[in-house]
């Protein structure tokens, strides 16, 4: 079972890779876009950070008296990552994006870049990650943006009371990537009315325009496996044998850099495998949250209603029946359904347009706070939407040539770029 494991885990992250880059002055080296975004950016091409940091954990109480059911004894309240320095300096808070934890990859490589450039930093689970849902949801569903972005102020008022007497804060600033990228502008847009932090800058980090179209764009990802979305089980098992084949052949005895790169340069996978396993590594992000969800409303969509899970109970079958629903699904049946009963007269084409940055436009063209950092063939945005956030944002938008969804940045001109963006 760990080996199984640690080649599920290896199919899903993203891994370095070497090559050689196109010679148009951007020297990131990998051209496709779904390859970029599995592989990521080569480890020789990471800026290099401190070996150690001043960082602690938080774990936050931030819905006072809220009842776990069993299953989440382990549960102790909202996870955030703090970086500190000894000196008076800006506190910048970073959203993971969709099923992030405080501490994915990508999110603590941007807590080392700033706190490198001398932030004080505190990054936070993304709203659809289990430990988010578990204990900072005020409604416990994730995928409004208004709401989520709630749920974000609060955490991060909670976070900011916990350490306000141990550093010395000059300003404020606030990063996302993916979707915490878009939740990050409507977080900016609801301090304009409470103005407890009063945001110097904001940078979205490849957001989605539009919520839904970005998230319909990667379940599309799946139709280009052999027989569809509904072949992902079968197509799952050819990827882990392929996988495990070239492992065993190629006398490895780790997962590292060396295997990945090998694995690529022999072509093991085609440019529609990778786009069906990017789709999957979204099905099994998107299972975990429906599952939290499900289990905290009691809603009876993939447990039966009032079923009581206990810490010993196996929750496999669960597991496997969320992993087969498409977002189309929970958005149908689930969360629109939910919102509508909160909100008398709510059609979906409503709902839709409000999980959209569109939707704050206003604020957004008026605001000189905000940069956005993007790619011109990330797949979760469509030439149009690049057009608009170019038209958006002007000068303050930084598109670059390749890089897929997230695969450049760890990449060092990226991360210069980040920083140098809030200096």
């Amino acid at each position: 079972m760990k080996y199984l494991r640690l080649l599920f885990i290896a199919c899903l992250i993203l891994s370095p890779l070497s090559a050689l880059a196109a010679d148009d002055g951007y020297g990131y080296p990998i051209q496709g876009s779904n390859e970029a975004t599995i592989l990521g950016t080569p480890a020789t091409l990471i800026p290099k950070f401190p070996a150690a940091i001043s960082t602690r954990q938080l774990v936050l109480d931030v819905i006072p008296d809220r009842q776990k059911p069993p299953i989440f004894f382990y549960d102790e309240g909202l996870r955030c990552t703090f970086a500190y320095q000894d000196k008076k300096a800006p506190l910048i808070f970073l959203i993971a994006g969709a099923g992030g934890s405080d501490r994915a990859p990508k999110l603590l490589t941007m807590m080392k870049a700033f706190y490198q450039a001398g932030y004080h930093v505190i990054t936070l689970p993304s709203p659809s990650h289990s430990n988010f849902i578990i204990s900072a949801s005020q409604s416990r569903v994730p995928g409004d943006l208004t709401e989520d972005a709630a749920d974000l102020y609060r955490a991060m008022e909670a976070a900011w009371k916990r350490v306000a007497g141990d550093i010395d804060v000059s300003s404020f600033d606030l990063c996302g990537y993916s979707l915490g990228a878009t939740q990050a502008a409507f977080v900016a847009k609801l301090d304009e009315d409470r103005q407890l932090f009063n945001f110097r800058k904001v940078l979205m980090i490849n957001p989605s325009v539009s919520l839904y179209g970005s998230v319909t764009r990667i379940e599309e990802l799946l139709k280009q496996i052999p027989g569809g979305a509904k072949k992902q089980g079968v197509f799952f098992n050819k990827m882990l044998s392929k996988f495990s084949q070239f492992y065993r052949y190629g006398n490895f005895v780790s997962i590292n850099d060396e295997f990945l790169y090998a694995i690529y340069t022999e072509g093991l996978y085609s440019h529609d495998e990778t786009a069906g396993l990017i789709g999957l590594t979204f099905r099994i992000n998107l299972a975990g949250m429906i599952f939290s969800s499900d289990v905290m409303t009691n809603r009876g969509y993939v447990v039966p209603k009032n079923r009581i899970l206990r810490p010993t109970d196996s929750i496999f079958d669960y597991f496997l029946v969320s992993s087969h629903l498409s977002f189309f699904d929970y958005f149908n049946e689930y969360l629109y359904p939910y919102f509508q009963e909160r909100r008398p007269g709510l059609t979906k084409q409503d709902f839709i347009e409000s999980l959209s940055l569109r939707s704050i436009e206003g604020y957004l063209k008026s605001s000189a706070k905000f940069g956005v950092m993007t790619n011109e063939n990330d797949f979760i945005l469509t030439q149009s939407e690049l057009n608009y956030l170019r038209q958006v944002f002007g000068e303050r938008a930084k598109i670059y040539p390749r890089g897929g969804h997230l695969g450049n940045l760890e990449y060092q001109e990226n991360i210069a770029y980040m920083v140098n963006f809030f200096k």
